[in-house]
Order: structure tokens, then C-alpha cells, then sequence
């Protein structure tokens, strides 16, 4: 086990150092080849007409040393703990981050757990009741759902809500740690509309996997020993339908972090998502540079766990 996870986390490293290699390489070549870089946009119509502020703007930006050096400078610094300042405001990016990053986690984590606590027991639920009412119900259910962007319904709620009712989400973002109640407020629709597509897909997962083990030989002996039906379905059954739905789930965070930027627009949260994208919008090195590398570790993160866990819910599992 100890070396399996070594290995891993060496992976993780060369997996994460190929990450940071690749969006350099876009940001730095690949998009100055084809639109421009983030000079040409700082300087706007003046850099055109004067090339020595563009020269300027360059040199104080530390772009006119090769591409490997840049890289490796870059590198050092990460590695420090530096992730260098925004080249639009000046602010420093892991400052940024430190902000914005548990608002982002926050609604992804909140939106993933009420969408367990709905697919878990629907799914099972929809398992033990097969071909009955509520399988078909609940199996509709989830296709709807799943057809069903959660942003659209967000802009679907906030459009009626001021039409109807005269309702609309507030403006002003309040942390949680200065309002806990306004922090509840702002946060709780657009964590559950984000759980929305993920729960449905589980559903269906949770299901499948339950009317599998349900149907295995240790099932019909823990209930021709006369167990109560719920300690079967729950103790012996849902344990081991879970490995499925965990590694579905541990894939399903980081994305859901990393996806927030549409829920993030549409209710202006000061998140990851919403950051990630105005710096595209500006090609602002540091910001896209650094905001990849985090995604990129709780994506590598998650898979590191997701792996570990299951020797957790089966002991049957070696590696």
C-alpha cells in the first residue's frame, strides 16, 4: 500500500508539472500566434502607435526573456509560494485565490452533497421498488433532470422571481464569517441548482449498482438467515454499490468547482470560476496560470483519494 501511494504521488507531481508546461506553452505561444498577447492588450491603440511603451510594458513584465526562462522563473516562484501579481490591477493572485477559492469550494461541496442526499436514497429506493411506481417515477425523474442545465433554471427563477414575485438574489455578497444568514441566503439556490445534473446522473448509478449486488449470492444468505430487509439493503448492499458512486463523486467535485463560473456570472459570486474567466478574457498570465495549476491539484487530488477509499468500503480490494 505505502508504495503504491508513492508512486501515485509521484505521479501526481509529473502530472501537475505537465499541466503548468502545457498552459504556458498555449498562453505564451500558441495564442500570440493566432490573436494576440497580454501587451497588445494592456497597450491598446497606444502600443500600436508606440512601440517603445510596448517595449516598456514588456520588460517590466519580465516577457522579453526567453520562453524557458520565463517558465522556470515562473516555476521558482510557484514553488516558493509566489504566484505573482494580476498584470491588469496589480493584486497580488494568491490573495485572489485565498478569497475566492472557498467560495467556489463551498458551492461545488454544497451542491454535491444535496445531490447525494437526493440520488442516494432515490437510487436505492428505485432498486428495492424495480418495476413498480416508484422506479418509474424516479427513473423519469432523473432523465429530466439530466436534460436540464441547472443554469437555465437559474435564470429561469431569477426572470420569473422578479416578474412574479417581485423576488431577486442579492447583489451584495456577504462572507460567512461577517453574516452567516445573508452568507445562507446567497449561497443555498445556487448550490442546489449546481447539484441538479449530478444528482440525476447518480440516481441512475445508484440503481444500477444496487440491483447488481442485490441480486448476489451473500444477499440471499443474509436474507434466508432471516436479516431485517433494511440491514440488508443498507448494511450489506449499499456498502458495496457505493465504489461506483465514489469514484463518480470524487470526479465530480473538482469539476463542479471548477464548473461554478456560469452559477458564479449569474448570481455575482466572487469565485474561482468568474475569476478564471475575466483573466481569459484579459490574458492575464499569472491569474490563468495559477488558477489552472490549483484545478489541476484538486482534479489529481480527488483521483489520489477516490483510489484510497476503496480499500475503505471493500476490504476485498488489494492493490
Amino acid at each position: 500500500m505505502g508504495r503504491y501511494v508513492a508512486q501515485r504521488l509521484m505521479l501526481a507531481v509529473l502530472t501537475l508539472f505537465l499541466v503548468t508546461l502545457i498552459v504556458f506553452t498555449l498562453l505564451r505561444v500558441v495564442v500570440p500566434l493566432l490573436y494576440a498577447d497580454a501587451v497588445d492588450l494592456l497597450a491598446g491603440e497606444y502600443g500600436r502607435n508606440d512601440p517603445e511603451l510596448t517595449r516598456r510594458l514588456r520588460e517590466q513584465y519580465g516577457l522579453t526573456a526567453s520562453l524557458p526562462t520565463q517558465y522556470l522563473t515562473w516555476l521558482g516562484q510557484v514553488l516558493r509560494g509566489d504566484l505573482g501579481r494580476s498584470l491588469f490591477n496589480g493584486r497580488p493572485v494568491a490573495h485572489e485565490i485565498r478569497d475566492r477559492l472557498p467560495v467556489s469550494f463551498e458551492l461545488g461541496l454544497v451542491g454535491l452533497l444535496s445531490g447525494l442526499l437526493f440520488s442516494v436514497p432515490m437510487g436505492v429506493l428505485s432498486a428495492v421498488r424495480q418495476d413498480r411506481w416508484p422506479d418509474y417515477v424516479l427513473r423519469s425523474l432523473a432523465i429530466l433532470l439530466n436534460a436540464t442545465p441547472g443554469f437555465w433554471l437559474a435564470i429561469l427563477i431569477i426572470t420569473f422571481g422578479s416578474l412574479w414575485f417581485h423576488w431577486a438574489p442579492p447583489l451584495d455578497f456577504a462572507y460567512l464569517h461577517d453574516d452567516p444568514v445573508r452568507h445562507i441566503k446567497i449561497m443555498l439556490l445556487p448550490a442546489l441548482l449546481i447539484g441538479l445534473t449530478p444528482s440525476a446522473g447518480l440516481v441512475r448509478i445508484v440503481r444500477t449498482q444496487m440491483l447488481e449486488v442485490l441480486r448476489q449470492d451473500y444477499i440471499r444468505t443474509a436474507q434466508a438467515k432471516g436479516l431485517d430487509g433494511r440491514a440488508v439493503v443498507l448494511r450489506h448492499g449499499l456498502r458495496n454499490a457505493l465504489i461506483p458512486v465514489v469514484t463518480v463523486v470524487g470526479l465530480s467535485l473538482p469539476g463542479l468547482i471548477a464548473g461554478t463560473a456560469l452559477f458564479e456570472s449569474i448570481f455575482t459570486l466572487p469565485g474561482m470560476g468568474q475569476y478564471l474567466v475575466s483573466s481569459v478574457g484579459n490574458l492575464d498570465y499569472p491569474v490563468i496560470q495559477s488558477t489552472n495549476l490549483i484545478f489541476a491539484t484538486l482534479i489529481v487530488t480527488a483521483n489520489l483519494l477516490v483510489d484510497l477509499s476503496y480499500t475503505v468500503l471493500d476490504p476485498r480490494i488489494r492493490y
